[in-house]
């Protein structure tokens, strides 16, 4: 979480495609996250879906053009690792290693991103308790590697207008019991970008120290979850609206 001037605190973004589909669309929507004053850029190169006949993303080109965007524009990367054999291949490329919702007890990747030293960011496993969570962050810690962030990015409950339910009360519970930064991803969570910020501003009220938002520059033609991102113009305001309470702490302090 960074800090302005007087102390107030506004939390870090990551920002980008589900999927990196193309240089063009990953470099379009890196200079927006840049200009907007994301930190991170987030894409998947390798993608788990439910169904195998889904896009499977780009593999190692897909990374290889993550490793551009990060030279380019400064962005920190932050992409999944899916396998304990493609630990070493990700971290070519990225500077955080992202492990998904459906790996979170996958405890062979753990113990590798664990040994590799990189920061990881851990998702929140589809029906996972709190508890569970940080059980499978200790695997990671236990190798010699405490740069983790928790990514609570919804759960599966009875309700069914959503994708997932976005469960903010984790968020201060975690605050209060371990030392990792949380993050919130409220474009997985909802499935639908019409919800996205207004849960992204429930998170941060909730005292999230980073946000995880899906964009692209055309979601109804997006390969992966285009559903649940935000266009690039959509971000852009959202970006303004936090600069601009940002301003208005900055105010109260002062």
């Amino acid at each position: 979480m960074k800090k302005d001037r007087n102390g107030a605190q506004s939390p870090f973004v990551m920002a980008g495609p589900c999927a990196v589909e193309s240089e063009e669309q990953l470099f379009q929507t890196a200079q927006v996250v840049k200009e907007a004053g994301g930190q991170y850029l987030r894409g998947g190169a390798f993608k788990p879906r439910t169904s195998p006949h889904s896009f499977q993303g780009l593999r190692e080109k897909g990374l290889e053009m993550l490793g551009q965007a990060h030279r380019f524009f400064g962005l920190q990367v932050v992409t999944e690792v899916m396998d304990p054999r493609d630990v070493e291949l990700v971290a070519r490329y990225a500077q955080v290693l992202q492990i998904g919702s459906r790996n979170m007890q996958n405890f062979s990747l753990l113990k590798e991103v664990g040994r590799s030293g990189y920061p990881v960011l851990l998702k929140r496993g589809l029906a996972a308790t709190a508890q569970e969570w940080l059980d499978a962050a200790e695997y990671i810690r236990v190798e010699g590697n405490e740069r983790i962030m928790l990514c609570e990015r919804g759960i599966r409950t009875f309700s069914d207008f959503t994708r997932n339910t976005l469960d903010l009360s984790v968020v201060p519970y975690l605050k209060q019991r371990c030392p990792y930064p949380v993050v919130v991803d409220p474009s997985h969570a909802t499935g639908d970008r019409t919800l996205v910020i207004p849960m992204a501003r429930a998170a941060v009220a909730a005292g999230c120290d980073g946000l995880m938002l899906e964009i692209h520059p055309d979601p109804a033609h997006a390969l992966c979850d285009g559903d649940q991102s935000l266009n690039l113009e959509e971000f852009r305001d959202f970006m303004i609206e936090m600069g601009e309470d940002e301003e208005r702490r900055q105010y109260r302090v002062s």
